[in-house]
């Protein structure tokens, strides 16, 4: 299952074309605040699929029949450019708890690379409904390695990824690996470069939301 955001007309692809304009995108608040709220807007829509259960609240005057999700949902993010984008995430699910993954490209002499998983902070993810955020879904290699690794060590109940911009090629890699997994997109872009910078995509988005690495 995919969810493409941008096939939609809404004032989300405003905020998606802020992200990609060269000169807004200097503007590195406005830029952390446009994937915040492409998060919410994404999680909002992602909650539809949620499994419901009707509840009593009580008022002040009487009692109340709410139908409210089943299952609090567990965020992640691989660190560091999708902190605003899973900020987003937050700010609709509010209770969740999240996992935080440091990994990097590895990359050999000739040019290719592996993904090196560093760290992963985890609550427990059994029956859990994982939901893994990352801004740019380039290759899909370091989402396909960081879910297969929690994976391998809990029995995650739904595995849900959202990313703000993806590649055809990195959609079609994680739906080869991940075939059980729903994919939340704002906008899917046909053209990779040569070191796997999604085109037209937006840049770098760790280094337009936080500054340059050394």
């Amino acid at each position: 299952m995919i969810f493409v955001l941008n096939k939609t007309d809404t004032i989300a692809n405003q905020f998606l074309a802020e992200l990609r304009d060269a000169v807004i995108q200097q503007d590195k608040a406005r830029f952390r605040r446009n994937q915040e709220r492409l998060g919410a807007i994404l999680a909002y829509e992602l909650s539809k699929s949620l499994h419901y259960e009707t509840r009593e609240v009580q008022t002040p005057l009487g009692t109340a029949s709410v139908n409210m999700p089943a299952d609090e949902p567990v965020l992640g993010i691989i660190l560091r450019a999708g902190l605003p984008f899973h900020n987003g995430f937050m700010q609709i699910f509010d209770q969740s708890p999240s996992v935080f993954v440091t990994a990097y490209r590895k990359v050999k002499r000739n040019g290719s690379f592996l993904i090196q998983v560093d760290h992963i902070s985890t609550p427990n993810l059994d029956d859990k409904i994982f939901i893994l955020c990352d801004t740019m879904l380039a290759t899909g290699q370091s989402i396909v390695v960081v879910c297969k690794e929690l994976m391998a060590q809990y029995n995650i109940k739904e595995l849900h990824i959202a990313a703000v911009i993806a590649s055809t090629e990195g959609v079609a890699h994680v739906r080869a690996n991940l075939p059980k997994a729903k994919l939340w997109l704002c906008a899917v872009d046909d053209e990779m470069t040569s070191k796997s910078y999604i085109v037209p995509g937006l840049g770098d988005a760790g280094d337009l939301a936080f500054g340059e690495k050394a």
